[in-house]
């Protein structure tokens, strides 16, 4: 089953405080429904009227990590989508927090295959997938330099 058949017709939740990346997610989304947040507080009213297969959260400006917390009591997948938030840190807290992905926005484009990397992980009844960290890992060491894994206790 490709991607596209995986998020068919799934329920997305985006939050985000940039409206521009809310518009674009909801494009390359476009076989989901996707309801957007710019705010912590419209999104914690969509998580408790609505029913989601996911949620992508950013982390800065919209208190990102404590939105991750609800979502997981939830039992929620949820992936991290950050710019500024890009550090090995954020990272292993992210993952320690109970998210399924930790996504740069500079691969936006391709968070399609990442959600649906999430979904089917989930539904195999795994929590996360190291395909998602295999798209990513070169972007980080190319930030961070090849040995910021093991300063940490990052395993994927």
């Amino acid at each position: 089953m490709d991607d596209r058949q995986i998020l068919e017709n799934k329920r997305i939740l985006v939050v985000d405080d940039e409206p521009d990346v809310l518009e674009t997610m909801e494009e390359l989304l476009h076989m989901c429904r996707v309801d957007t947040a710019g705010s912590f507080d419209t999104a914690v009213q969509h998580l408790e009227t609505h029913m989601y297969d996911a949620a992508v959260l950013d982390i800065m400006g919209v208190r990102g990590y404590e939105i991750l917390e609800i979502t997981r009591r939830m039992n929620l997948p949820t992936l991290m989508l950050t710019a500024h938030a890009l550090t090995p840190e954020n990272l292993e807290t992210a993952l320690e927090k109970g998210a399924d992905a930790y996504i740069p926005k500079e691969k936006l484009v391709d968070i399609s295959v990442f959600l649906a990397d999430v979904l089917t992980a989930r539904k195999q009844g795994r929590q996360a997938n190291a395909r998602w960290f295999t798209f990513v890992k070169p972007v980080f060491d190319k930030l961070f330099g090849p040995e910021w894994q093991k300063k940490t206790k990052i395993d994927v």
